[in-house]
């Protein structure tokens, strides 16, 4: 069997093509599946190590963190010692969901800079923001404000080697004045400084096509969340292939996209076996999506 890294080192015809291509490109890395830990927030922190075993086990490479603050760090592990049993587990934390205390809002820098340094420790790509507090998104100023916060720290993480980028929900598709929220951070932040984690269930949730934004706006949405739409309750996810999204026009315009990592994520956990439930996940994109 040809392998990719055989096959590169032998070609260097393909190696052009891949760096030409990213559908390619990805396409060759296609076994790489992430997950949100989020997913798993009851049992995580209860025991790091034994529910990382079983994410590998799963099927999982890649795993996007969350909850890390200065005072209890990741689950009361520092990240050193979640790194190393990251690694023990053959998984790359490529991303992490970092709540940056208030700098969103008033500029304090001190939640986001112990961010950055626990980012760069887990050896993250990315260094994603996760959500926007309600008092501080009334307003076309207040994405305006927004986006300038986002700017500043992405030359931070961009000064310490990362990759900053922002998570949706469906709130950021509501209109002010005839212009969504989302539209502000999409014109209003550097396009080479500022990417975008594309949450593939709350566009759809909000009445909007994934495949208009990326036509619109090719190769801001470096990550995707991918959470499946319960066929009976919208406002509850279920496991990948088992509701009513379908994901493969999606995954057919990756490289429209810019898309390079995804991650699972149930964000309200049903699921009676959560380790089941993403191995269900796990399995459908493996034989349908990739």
């Amino acid at each position: 069997m040809v392998t990719r890294r055989n096959f590169i080192i032998n070609t260097s015809l393909a190696a052009t093509a891949v760096l030409a291509l990213p559908s390619l490109a990805f396409s060759m890395n296609k076994k790489e599946i992430g997950l949100q830990l989020y997913t798993l927030r009851e049992e995580l922190p209860k025991n790091v190590k034994q529910t990382l075993e079983k994410v590998a086990a799963s099927g999982y490479t890649n795993v996007e963190t969350y909850g890390f603050s200065i005072k209890d760090q990741f689950w009361g592990l520092f990240p050193a010692e979640l790194k190393k049993i990251l690694d023990n587990n053959n998984l790359k934390a490529v991303s992490g969901h970092y709540n940056l205390g208030s700098f969103l809002y008033d500029g304090n820098t001190t939640e986001l800079i112990a961010a950055i340094e626990a980012a760069k420790i887990l050896k993250n790509e990315f260094l994603t923001v996760p959500w926007v507090d309600e008092p501080f998104r009334k307003s076309i100023d207040d994405y305006k404000k927004i986006a300038v916060r986002l700017n500043q720290a992405a030359k931070m993480c961009a000064d310490a080697g990362l990759k900053l980028a922002y998570h949706n929900h469906d709130f950021e598709f509501k209109k002010h004045d005839d212009v969504t929220g989302y539209e502000i951070l999409l014109n209003e932040t550097d396009k080479n400084l500022v990417y975008f984690e594309l949450d593939l269930y709350w566009v759809v949730r909000s009445g909007n096509d994934p495949l208009k934004l990326f036509k619109e706006n090719p190769g801001r949405f470096k990550m995707w969340h991918i959470k499946d739409m319960d066929k009976t309750n919208k406002a509850l996810n279920t496991e990948i292939g088992a509701g009513s999204i379908d994901f493969k026009p999606f995954f057919a315009a990756a490289k429209q996209s810019g898309m390079v990592h995804f991650f699972v994520e149930q964000e309200n956990n049903f699921a009676v076996n959560s380790f089941q439930s993403i191995q269900t996940s796990s399995d459908f994109i493996s034989k349908e999506l990739i």
